[in-house]
């Protein structure tokens, strides 16, 4: 029997307009005040951790149930359809008089995505929507992108505590993602060092993204990495002993049990706990402790068959990890099925129609997949 997961958090929809099939190195170089570009048609899908790792899980064969919230306008329509489509539209909240969160996409060929953002009914989600009777019978929660959820990071994470404590106590094993924020929001500016000390010792699977991960926990070198990368993709410009490891050993102090840094292009670094901790993670999970314990390193990338987007690729990253890891694959398949899964998810404009079972990237990895240097 599969192992029962739900997939809560951010939902929105995300629009992403076609750029022509050109490449540059900064934005500045296509985007100017007064400049007409002509674009292909906009590809439209659900966004958000909630539809890109909830229906990733679903498509890799995880038992997943999706919670999330939208508006009773045409974008949460939009949303509740596409969900339908997959048989999962049941965990859907609609605020009533609440607009729908959306995103438009910027995926400039040859550089990192640029989002336009409206949070909408996910900032009302709170952690009663989450009742203990949908938490009995469930191996895994996955929370996503709190930072783009108001009432989660308001009086120094008051609700996101309430949450996964209620969580870890179902015995339910708990997994999370955050998300970029602008600096000048009232988002960025929350005390998120603050909020992440006492939220990691209740999170048994630690998945940011490594830029989101140092804004939040060490801004003096996060701005440092700005710096450095000077308007490129800042994953490009890191050192995986002196800028990565770093900030994985603090998160490790903190509390974290299993880390999987997504440092976009170049990989994904791991590390995780000895025995001991990791025997604190969720029993309905049947987590192999041997195997599990006391891992460090970082997974390069595969080459990616072509380049469409980035969207969701972060995203279908950890469902292939989480999956996986339910499933009762090695850590080290673990780690090569969800860097595998991230370079088919580029080949596509959404996060969802590039996926691939695991047994066709198990197949085209022993075929000698190649990664990048």
């Amino acid at each position: 029997m599969k192992k029962k997961v739900i997939s809560a958090g951010h939902i929105c929809l995300d629009i992403t307009p076609v750029f022509p099939d050109i490449t540059v190195k900064k934005a500045s170089d296509l985007l100017a005040p007064g400049k007409l570009i002509n674009m292909e048609a906009a590809d439209v899908h659900t966004g958000g951790s909630v539809s890109n790792t909830g229906l990733a899980m679903k498509i890799l064969g995880a038992d997943v149930s999706l919670a999330g919230k939208v508006g009773d306008d045409a974008f949460g329509g939009m949303i509740k359809a596409a969900l339908e489509k997959y048989d999962a539209s049941e965990g859907l909240i609609i605020g009533e008089g609440e607009s729908t969160s959306y995103s438009v996409i910027l995926a400039i060929p040859g550089i990192d995505r640029i989002f336009l953002h409206h949070n909408g009914a996910n900032n009302t989600f709170r952690a009663e929507d989450i009742q203990e009777e949908m938490l009995e019978d469930k191996a895994l929660f996955h929370f996503g992108y709190p930072p783009l959820m108001k009432n989660m990071y308001n009086n120094d994470g008051e609700e996101l505590l309430k949450l996964f404590q209620k969580v870890k106590k179902s015995g339910t094993a708990t997994s999370l993602d955050l998300a970029a924020v602008d600096p000048a929001s009232d988002a960025g500016k929350a005390d998120w060092e603050s909020i992440l000390k006492k939220i990691i010792p209740l999170v048994d699977f630690f998945v940011p993204s490594v830029e989101e991960l140092c804004f939040m926990l060490d801004r003096d070198r996060f701005e440092e990495w700005q710096e450095r990368a000077a308007g490129r993709d800042i994953t490009e410009v890191l050192d995986v002993e002196k800028d990565i490891r770093p900030l994985a050993d603090r998160c490790m102090e903190l509390g974290a049990k299993v880390l999987l840094l997504k440092c976009g292009a170049p990989g994904l670094y791991y590390q995780t706990a000895d025995k001991e901790t990791l025997s604190g993670i969720g029993e309905r999970t049947e987590l192999d402790l041997e195997d599990w314990a006391c891992r460090r390193g970082f997974e390069k990338s595969y080459i990616p068959d072509c380049i469409r987007s980035g969207t969701g690729a972060g995203d279908t990253t950890i469902a292939a990890f989480l999956t996986a890891m339910l499933d009762g694959y090695s850590f080290e398949e673990c780690i090569h099925l969800a860097a595998a899964t991230g370079a088919s998810c580029v080949a596509a404009y959404d996060a969802l129609s590039g996926l691939k079972s695991f047994e066709e990237l198990k197949q085209k990895i022993d075929s000698g997949w190649k990664k990048r240097d």
